[in-house]
Formats: structure tokens, C-alpha cells, sequence
């Protein structure tokens, strides 16, 4: 029997004039993502429509599972919009099924069909019970839901539903550039952001040989994650050797991932503007470390105008677990490789920190020289989805 996937939009049917562009947005994302695929696309302001072959149904399913912008889909079979072909091609379907009760629900977009909502289901509910054995009709509780589209000259009957990712389409904002570190928040926040049709870079701090090539290769694994839901992310590997060092043997040991962090930022706001990017993400969680706290935030915060986006800053640690084990990013977090936000954490690091004493510190070093360097020599790696760039480093 013909099938085709048919996908429901949701939240982007609230965009009024503006929805043509996301639903656009959406069409080319799964265009691209489905181009190893034999399938045809076609849309409406209202609906998509993939047809496909039957063997590859179960891998396009996995490719749309990680579509931003789709808040339902279903496995719908396509009948023509006739009430004769539509009672036959529905027997066909439940007979394929077990059940003891069913609903019908019907929706006509086609305003020229003979019959009315209304009128079709007792119609099309009668059908059934003449022509199957131990069936009833439950309009409260069925253990089958029939849908009904009916549209000008074809028409969808699906039974079963699957849930989309909702958010917007990636794309639909402009470019973001996200903090990447190896631990279990930053990539949740690069995922909720991305989840805001936000498009992002992922930048990597890393301080060889402080912290080591495992370490780098779990952030790029982190971004083939990530990478799954979105065509390719372009990850930014800084070199903050010289700056971390720095830091460490110029300013009192409980200010130094303040002052490391600040230095960050000056970094991130440099290659925001060298890539376009618009705002600033991170995985900064409310009062979970000494570096974020309200005060601390400020205090860093302040070194750049450009905004900072923290998906994850009212969040406890288990709701950012849980979704880190969603989108599978987690059991590569806790892989046990340091990197530089945690290799020389000190003991007791400055939870209310002091701008004053921040740029005392930071005057004694000429940290312009050295940001200028490590944004000169960045290395970028081009992430898709399964990319196997570990065997070049």
C-alpha cells in the first residue's frame, strides 16, 4: 500500500506573516539531511509530505527523530478522495492490526467533499464493524485512533503518531558561537539553542599539554552529536597555553578561573565577529560552580557588549543529566579527560569576586598580545556526523 511520512509543523503555525520563511527553512533542512535518500518532498502551509521507499523507512525515521521545527509525524497511507476507495483502503489497514475498539477522526480540508466530518465517521465506522469480527467503536478511550485528511484528489489515513523535537528550524536565527568544553552542560545548552533555529560554532579552549589530545577528541565526539542535528558544526580550537599560564603565575590563586574565564570571553567576542556569530552560548548554570554565581557572572560578563545567551542557567543538575542522555552527549562527558576549565581548578576559588582586583591582575600581563595570538591560530575542524577526524590529530 502507498505510504508517505506526513509531517505536522506546530509551533512554527504561529508565525503568522512570517511562516512561509520557517516553513521554507524546515523543507530545505530536511531536503539536505534526506539527500542519500530516494524520497520526494512536497509541502504545504500546513504539512509536509515525504514519499519514500519501503527499506529505508526505519533510517529517514532516525534522520527526522533530529529535525528541529517538526512537532508530529506519522507513517500516513495515501488514498484517493473517493468514499468507496477510502472505506476500502481503511479495512486494508486495520485488518493488518489487532484491536477490540477504535475512534475515526476526521479532518476536511477538502470543502467539496460529499460528506462532512460529521457524516464520515458513522459512515466509515459502520464499514468496519459489517466487515470485521470482535470490534467496537470507544470513542473514549480506543486502543486504535484512526486519522482522517481528507484533501482535494488524494487523501491520508495514519493510525500511529511520533512525536518531533519542536523548536524551529535550524537557520531561522542567525549564528551563535557556543563554548564547548568536554563536561555535561555546554552541550546542552548548544542543543537547546540550536532547538531556537539558532545555527552555531562550537569553540574549544584547550591548554596542551595541560590537557590532552583525549581530551580533544571527546569535544569532537560532543560535536558529531551535536552535528546530528544540524548539517555541520564548525569547531574552533584555541590554543590558551600561553594565557592559562599566565594567569597562574600573575594572579592569586582564587581568582584565576575568574580571570581565565574573562579572558574567554574576550576570546569568544573576537571570533564571534571574525565568524559572523551574533551572540555568545554557554553552559553556565545558576550558583552550580564558583564561577557562577551572580556576582561572578557580572564580573566576567562585563569584559564583553556582546550577548550571552545560558540555556541551561535555571536548571538543576539533573534536568541538564537527563537531557545530556537524551541527545546522547552524556556517557562522552564524563569520560574522565580534563580540560581546561578543570585541570587547575584551585581549592577555593573566589565565588564574589572583585572587578578591582580583576583588572589589577590582568595588568600585569599584556593579554592583548596573547589573545591576539590564539585568535590568529585557531585550528577549525569542519564536524558532521560521524566525521572520523581522531585518526588525523
Amino acid at each position: 500500500m502507498d505510504r508517505i511520512i506526513l509531517i505536522k509543523y506546530g509551533e512554527l503555525t504561529t508565525k503568522k506573516g512570517n511562516r512561509n520563511f520557517f516553513v521554507n527553512t524546515l523543507y530545505n533542512n530536511i531536503k539536505n539531511k534526506l539527500a542519500q535518500f530516494d524520497v520526494k518532498i512536497s509541502k504545504d502551509i500546513s504539512r509536509m509530505y515525504i514519499e519514500f521507499k519501503d527499506n529505508q523507512l526505519d533510517e529517514i525515521k532516525e534522520v527526522i527523530d533530529h529535525v528541529f521545527g517538526i512537532h508530529m509525524y506519522h507513517i500516513a497511507y495515501v488514498v484517493n478522495t473517493n468514499i468507496e476507495d477510502i472505506k476500502n483502503k481503511l479495512l486494508q489497514i486495520l485488518q493488518l492490526n489487532t484491536f477490540k475498539t477504535f475512534k475515526i477522526e476526521t479532518k476536511r480540508s477538502d470543502k467539496t467533499f460529499e460528506y462532512n466530518s460529521q457524516q464520515i465517521n458513522p459512515i466509515l465506522g459502520s464499514y468496519i464493524l459489517k466487515n470485521m469480527a470482535n470490534v467496537s467503536v470507544d470513542v473514549h478511550n480506543p486502543d486504535i485512533l484512526v486519522k482522517l485528511e481528507l484533501r482535494p484528489y488524494k487523501s491520508y489515513i495514519y493510525l500511529n503518531g511520533y512525536k518531533g523535537i519542536g523548536g524551529y528550524p535550524i537557520g531561522t536565527q542567525a549564528k551563535g558561537m557556543l563554548m564547548l568544553s568536554g563536561g555535561i552542560d555546554s552541550p546542552v545548552a548548544g542543543y537547546l539553542a540550536m532547538k531556537r533555529g539558532i545555527k552555531i560554532d562550537a569553540v574549544y579552549f584547550e591548554a596542551i599539554p595541560h590537557t590532552s589530545l583525549n581530551a580533544r577528541n571527546k569535544v569532537i565526539s560532543i560535536a558529531e552529536k551535536l552535528a546530528k542535528y544540524a548539517d555541520k558544526i564548525n569547531l574552533h580550537i584555541v590554543n590558551f597555553t600561553q594565557i592559562q599560564e599566565q594567569i597562574y603565575k600573575t594572579a592569586s590563586d582564587n581568582y584565576c578561573i575568574t580571570i581565565m574565564r574573562r579572558m574567554m570571553y574576550r576570546i569568544m567576542e573576537r571570533l564571534a565577529k571574525k565568524y559572523n556569530g551574533l551572540v555568545i552560548i554557554n553552559g553556565e548554570s545558576i550558583g552550580q560552580v564558583a564561577s557562577q554565581t551572580l556576582t561572578s557572572m557580572s564580573v566576567i560578563n562585563s569584559v564583553t557588549n556582546m550577548p550571552v545567551i545560558r540555556p541551561v542557567a535555571c536548571l538543576d543538575k539533573l534536568e541538564i543529566i537527563d537531557l545530556a542522555k537524551k541527545i546522547e552527549t552524556y556517557e562522552i562527558s564524563i569520560l574522565p579527560y580534563e580540560d581546561c576549565c578543570t585541570v587547575f581548578v584551585p581549592k577555593h576559588p573566589v565565588i564574589n569576586p572583585s572587578m578591582e582586583e580583576c583588572l589589577k591582575f590582568e595588568e600585569r600581563v599584556d593579554y592583548n598580545k596573547l589573545i591576539d595570538e590564539a585568535v590568529n591560530s585557531v585550528h577549525t575542524i569542519k564536524i558532521e556526523e560521524q566525521t572520523k577526524f581522531k585518526d588525523l590529530l
